[in-house]
């Protein structure tokens, strides 16, 4: 089977997470750089990598790389690229662009040469004057950095963090890959509690459900590489249902949300049920300060207001404080907080043990890090805390 050059992007701050997830999967030649992790595989890890991804936002095909400081130097580039082995005459073919640090700045510029480019070469290969461009959807991107081009084809379609569980995202939503890879940084375990106390629509306790049940990630969505002529059907059959196989149904969870909007908690619950995930997390109208829990051991995972996307600074202040006096009754539970917000651990009142910037959507953050005691070996991780006297 063919192998290809891929590559998995990524948020900033994420590319580290992607690559461990890329070696679960059986990837090769992992490489990683800013924004994106290069591998190999083929078509069935092409599929594997759109079904199992968390964190990374697309999945391309490294088509052509090369220096292009001149148009001409970019058309050559593009031109050869075997343009009719990987579509037929009623593909449609788009191309966006980007262009940063280089010669060849003009983006609409870019991309209108190098879709001449592939059109002069379909042209020779099928006799044709004239695509109609009613097939297929095969999207085509040119990258230029430093002067490097790179000539990318999306397999994914629709990013990667669109699951189809969240019709509707709530007044300040994260994504779902960033979520994923918040849980998946602060190691929580399975058999170990998971409370979001500023949940919205349900987000990172949906995420952490599907990773406990090993749940794929894109097993409810399609991808653009499925319509394509020269795809295999089997392959991409295979690893669904080895997917659906691999769901853990059995496994118990103590994974719950609040929040204060009604609403986004009655949109939550609709979003677990999508994912079959209704009896596996417990969502609640609730206030943060007034959270509590009976497991003596746990992780709290949030993404709480910040004042770029909620609220003014005396309120988010006042929240912070509020959280940094309520945490304090989970005294052997570890933290971790996602913001913007500059001063957040001189309104928590404590400073974290560890920090990490991460970017939601453009908009760059820190996750703060608060690492509670591991539980000793002799006590279920689960137990109970025994009642005050």
């Amino acid at each position: 089977m063919e192998k290809f050059d891929l590559i998995a992007t990524a948020a900033f701050g994420l590319e580290g997470v992607v690559s461990r997830e890329l070696e679960w999967i059986g990837a090769e030649n992992i490489t990683t750089e800013n924004g994106r992790v290069r591998f190999t595989g083929d078509m069935n890890m092409i599929a594997k990598a759109n079904l199992w991804l968390r964190t990374a936002d697309r999945v391309l095909i490294l088509l052509a790389e090369g220096k292009t400081e001149t148009f001409e130097d970019l058309f050559q580039l593009v031109s050869g690229i075997p343009f009719e082995e990987i579509m037929g005459a009623d593909a449609c073919f788009p191309f966006t662009g980007k262009s940063v640090k280089s010669v060849l700045f003009s983006v609409p510029d870019c991309q209108a040469i190098a879709k001449k480019a592939a059109v002069e070469r379909m042209k020779k290969h099928y006799g044709l004057e004239w695509f109609p461009e009613n097939g297929p959807r095969y999207k085509f991107e040119v990258s230029i950095l430093n002067d490097i081009a790179m000539i990318t084809l999306d397999t994914s379609g629709a990013g990667l963090h669109k699951r189809g569980y969240r019709k509707e995202a709530g007044k300040a939503p994260i994504k779902e890959t960033l979520a994923a890879g918040m849980i998946l940084v602060s190691r929580w375990k399975k058999d170990r509690a998971l409370l979001d106390p500023f949940c919205g629509t349900g987000t990172i306790p949906i995420e952490a459900a599907m990773i406990a049940k090993n749940i794929a990630p894109g097993l409810r969505r399609g991808f653009d590489f499925e319509s394509w002529p020269f795809v295999d059907k089997t392959i991409v059959e295979k690893v669904r249902e080895e997917a659906e196989a691999a769901i853990d149904r059995d496994i118990k969870l103590h994974i719950s949300g609040s929040d204060i909007d009604y609403f986004a908690v009655k949109q939550a619950m609709d979003n677990a049920a999508f994912m079959g995930l209704s009896r596996d997390i417990a969502f609640q109208k609730l206030d943060y300060r007034a959270q509590a829990s009976s497991m003596k051991y746990g992780f709290i995972i949030t993404n709480p207001p910040y004042g770029e996307r909620l609220g003014d600074d005396r309120e988010i202040r006042s929240i912070y404080r509020g959280m940094g006096e309520h945490f304090k009754l989970f005294p052997t539970w570890s933290f971790y907080v996602i913001t913007s917000y500059d001063d957040f651990e001189k309104c928590f009142g404590r400073q974290a043990d560890k920090k990490r910037k991460l970017y939601n959507g453009m908009l760059k953050c820190n996750l703060y890090q608060y690492f509670g005691p591991k539980p000793p070996r002799q006590t279920a991780p689960n137990a109970e805390a025994p009642e005050k006297a």
